[in-house]
C-alpha cells in the first residue's frame, strides 16, 4: 500500500470512527427515555445499545452494531458486491446515515440508500394472521414514531441528504413487494415483529447479490422477529453461517 493510499484509507476511517461517535451521542452523553431504563448516560451501555431510546442519539442501536453496519458495508464495497442499501425500520435514521456516509467517504455516487419506515411507529401486531407476534404491543409506545420530516433533517444534519438516499413511506407489506428498486449489497432489516420481519425478508431477500449481507437486528433480543428469520431460511433453504453481531443482532453473507 502505497503512502497515499494509506492517508485515504486513514482519512476515511477517521470520518466514519467520528460520524458513528456522533449517531451515538457518545460526544456528550444523553440519557435514555426507555421507561425500562432510567438513570444517567452510561458510556458502556451505550457502546452496547443496551440504553434504548436516547433523548438526543440518532440511533439506539449503539457503537458496536454500528462498527459492524460499518465494516459490512465497506466489504460490500472492496468485494465489488453489486447494489444499493436498504435498513426496514430506521427509527431516526441514524443507521442509514451512517450507510449513506459510507458511500460519500468512498465517493461513491452510482449507490443509492433506501430508508423504508412507516414513519409512524409499528402498527399493531394482528395474531390472527401471525400468532407469533401476540402480546407485542410495541405500537403504544409513541416514542418510536418518528415522522418523515424528521428523518430528513437528521440527514440532512450530516450534509447527507441528496439523490442518492430514497425515501420509502408505508408499512412494508404494502411498499417492500412492489419497490422498484435492485439488486442491492447490503440489507439491514429492524422491524421488530415477525410480520415485519417476514415480509421485508420475502421481498428484498431475492434482491440481494451473490456476497451480499444481511443484518438482522433484534434477533436475540425479539422471539418473533427469530422464529421469523428462522422460518424464512427453512423455506428457502438458506444454510449460510450466521455470524453474531453482539447480544442483539446477526448477520450473515449471501452465498451462491
Amino acid at each position: 500500500m502505497n503512502r497515499e493510499h494509506a492517508k485515504s484509507r486513514s482519512s476515511r476511517q477517521l470520518y466514519l470512527d467520528l460520524l458513528i461517535k456522533v449517531l451515538a451521542n457518545t460526544i456528550y452523553g444523553d440519557a435514555s427515555i426507555n421507561p425500562a431504563y432510567t438513570g444517567p448516560y452510561q458510556a458502556q451501555r451505550r457502546i452496547e445499545g443496551r440504553d434504548d431510546w436516547p433523548v438526543v442519539a440518532h440511533t439506539m442501536v449503539g457503537v458496536s452494531r454500528l462498527e459492524i453496519l460499518c465494516d459490512l458495508a465497506q466489504r460490500a464495497i472492496d468485494e465489488k458486491t453489486p447494489g444499493d442499501l436498504i435498513e426496514t425500520g430506521v427509527w431516526r435514521g441514524g443507521c442509514c446515515i451512517l450507510m449513506r456516509g459510507v458511500l460519500a467517504a468512498n465517493d461513491i455516487q452510482d449507490r443509492k440508500v433506501y430508508v423504508a419506515d412507516s414513519f409512524e411507529g409499528l402498527p399493531p401486531p394482528r395474531p390472527e394472521l401471525y400468532p407469533q407476534d401476540e402480546g407485542w404491543d410495541l405500537h403504544v409506545y409513541k416514542e418510536l414514531a418518528v415522522s418523515l420530516d424528521t428523518v430528513k433533517n437528521n440527514f440532512g444534519a450530516y450534509g447527507l441528504l441528496d439523490e442518492q438516499v430514497v425515501f420509502v413511506k408505508g408499512l412494508f407489506s404494502e411498499t417492500l413487494p412492489t419497490l422498484d428498486a435492485g439488486p442491492f449489497c447490503l440489507l439491514r432489516l429492524d422491524g421488530d415483529l415477525y410480520e415485519s420481519t417476514y415480509d421485508a425478508l420475502d421481498a428484498l431477500y431475492p434482491k440481494l447479490s451473490c456476497n451480499g449481507f444481511v443484518i438482522i437486528d433484534d434477533f436475540k433480543l425479539i422471539a418473533p422477529c427469530q422464529q421469523a428469520v428462522i422460518d424464512y431460511r427453512t423455506r428457502m433453504g438458506i444454510t449460510d453461517t450466521m455470524n453474531d453481531a453482539d447480544w442483539n443482532s446477526v448477520w450473515w453473507q449471501k452465498k451462491c
